[in-house]
């Protein structure tokens, strides 16, 4: 399904087109780069590193070759980011390469010198202060937003309510530790209200939390549930929906990895495209481009993947309006 993704990159667009070659590299040069991935284990098969990796071979860069990547995973934990940017801020790497917003911050507060492409860099990037705006960010930070407006966090609430028309309360589960998923409940609020449904938040630390808000939810009847795409459910994806199966309780997901393991429904953008992505800005950058004149790429093209063995699971029969939407459906 990667093929089928579009970007908007405004006046950027024709500047960030995948070159042709690798002629501008500096003969003989291996350059160094930093790599932070905010949950992903330590596996170079993992969809996101081999996007990145994959994108990299496309543009001419050889691991071991001409070019060499530090990585460095915080497993989920926020509050390794800091040392483990400081890590690669010590490796003097030549570009970091850094996924999530509230990594990203962690890098721009760190060093302000060396170039930083940001994956998936939350919902306001302009708003949280790592760029100046989209179309030229200033600074040392530019990449791939996961901007999302509220008529797209609504768009959660709308899905769930087809696929479990049922239901009459809606809880929102985020990490209480994520300055972006927090300004994003205004929206589903609002959401929530245009459809009659009561919206509660769920706001967790730590995954030995989970099992009791899951339980304290099923105790609602008629409960679903909206799960934001944090950096500290990445590490359990698997466990989450099974959980969620645990409780009966109908779930969509910011990203579709968690429907792969069980979960019921995704609408979002695809992480390993914003991954491949990526890799053009580091190939730009290597090239003496500043991430101060490269526009800020933001997800166009979203996608609802929809489990119909979890929905047969939990007795849902899902319209076929709904079925008629969907860009894949698992069987």
């Amino acid at each position: 399904m990667i093929d089928r993704r579009t970007f908007l990159a405004g006046a950027g667009a024709v500047l960030l087109a995948a070159p042709l070659g690798v002629e501008a590299q500096q003969a003989g040069k291996v350059w160094r780069l930093g790599v932070l991935f905010p949950a992903e284990p330590a596996s170079l098969t993992d969809p996101n590193i081999g996007a990145f990796r994959q994108g990299l071979r496309d543009l001419g860069y050889v691991e071991g070759q001409n070019v060499v990547i530090e990585y460095r995973y915080a497993h989920g934990k926020v509050e390794h980011y800091a040392e483990l940017v400081a890590q690669l801020v010590r490796l003097n790497v030549d570009v970091m390469v850094v996924g999530s917003g509230p990594a990203t911050l962690a890098a721009k507060g760190t060093t302000q010198t060396i170039p930083i492409v940001g994956v998936s860099m939350g919902g306001d990037p302009v708003g949280t202060g790592l760029v100046a705006s989209l179309a030229r960010p200033g600074g040392n930070v530019t990449g791939v937003s996961g901007l999302l407006g509220g008529g797209f966090v609504g768009k959660w609430v709308q899905l769930l309510k087809e696929a479990a028309p049922r239901i009459t309360r809606v809880w929102a589960l985020r990490d209480a530790r994520n300055p972006v998923s927090v300004k994003f409940l205004p929206d589903l609020q609002a959401a929530a209200e245009a459809l009659g449904l009561k919206l509660q938040v769920f706001a967790v630390r730590e995954l030995r939390e989970l099992d009791g808000a899951f339980a304290a939810m099923s105790e609602e009847r008629d409960s679903g549930l909206v799960i934001f795409g944090e950096a500290l459910f990445f590490p359990h994806r698997s466990h989450i929906p099974d959980l969620v199966a645990k409780y009966r309780l109908p779930a969509i997901y910011e990203f579709r990895a968690f429907v792969d393991v069980g979960g019921l429904m995704s609408y979002g953008y695809s992480l390993p495209v914003l991954w491949r992505r990526a890799a053009i800005y580091v190939d730009k950058i290597l090239k003496g481009a500043k991430p101060a004149d490269l526009p800020v790429e933001q997800p166009t093209k979203f996608d609802l993947v929809i489990n119909l063995k979890t929905a047969k699971a939990l007795g849902l029969t899902i319209p076929p309006s709904l079925l008629g939407r969907a860009d894949e459906l698992i069987r």
